[in-house]
């Protein structure tokens, strides 16, 4: 057989890393709600340029990126994760605690059933912010505080199936990966103040709050705020693949680098 016309090695083909769902920041950005930090002036042209910076480091780890419908009328839209969680082939929709941010689900709807996914949702009297959820592995921890209840967990317990769910209170924080987040060897890694540790294995501390911040882009590949310098160094020590972006003007709306974006595998 002609070599050029060969089939690739299973074996040795890259795997598909998957799709990332994002949503450039609307014209009321600047609106958007600040509850655990002092407010500051937000300069909307420099977001719109860190956001197209972020999605081109999604894209150079191979990525798809798809982008979800506007929705202008809500300026914390660009906040992406929190409408939707996604485990395989489940996407299921939240139900914010902050009642503003209720009408940001529909055009991430769109998008989930536009991949193929399975759609549930999050009912009343539960609510369920994506930013509350992490996974790691068959561990789903989800953080119980302002904007995800104990009736929103239980919701997604049931519907996650098999997966052990581990409610885990916050303090301090807009969300639960506002404190924590997981390597790609799964291991927890962010600010132990924030969090109820006694429901957690090891957590390692990291030396900025930012540092607690991190989208896997690949098996030894990370995504971390270009403010937290030290914790990168660290990790980049560790053998991990850092890539920094500089996100200060949604952080200034306490957003970080997971909120930006939804992984879809």
């Amino acid at each position: 057989m002609d070599p050029a016309h060969a089939r690739p090695d299973p074996a040795h083909a890259r795997p598909d890393p998957g799709t990332a769902l994002v949503r450039p920041p609307g014209p009321r950005l600047a609106e958007g709600i600040v509850t655990h930090i002092g407010r500051r002036p937000v300069d909307t042209a420099l977001a719109a340029r860190q956001h197209e910076a972020y999605v081109a480091a999604l894209r150079a780890s191979g990525r798809r990126v798809r982008a979800v419908p506007p929705a202008d009328d809500h300026p914390d839209a660009v906040f992406v994760e929190d409408t939707v969680v996604v485990c395989g082939d489940l996407a299921v929709l939240g139900r914010s605690g902050e009642t503003r941010r209720r009408g940001e689900t529909s055009g991430t709807e769109q998008a989930v059933r536009e991949l193929g996914l399975r759609v549930e949702r999050i009912k009343a009297p539960g609510t369920l912010d994506g930013g509350d959820v992490l996974c790691v592995g068959d561990t789903v921890y989800v953080g119980r505080g302002a904007r995800t209840n104990e009736e929103g967990i239980c919701q997604l317990a049931h519907l996650l199936g098999g997966r052990r769910v581990v409610p885990v209170d916050t303090r301090g924080c807009l969300h639960l990966k506002s404190a924590m987040t997981a390597l790609p060897d799964g291991s927890l890694v962010g600010v132990p103040e924030l969090v109820d540790t006694a429901v957690l294995p090891f957590i390692r501390v990291v030396p900025e709050p930012a540092g607690a911040h991190v989208v896997l882009l690949g098996p030894d590949h990370v995504l971390m705020s270009a403010s937290a310098p030290r914790t990168a160094a660290r990790f980049a020590a560790d053998g991990l693949r850092v890539t920094s972006v500089d996100i200060s003007e949604f952080e200034a709306l306490e957003g970080c680098v997971t909120c930006l974006s939804v992984l879809v595998p």
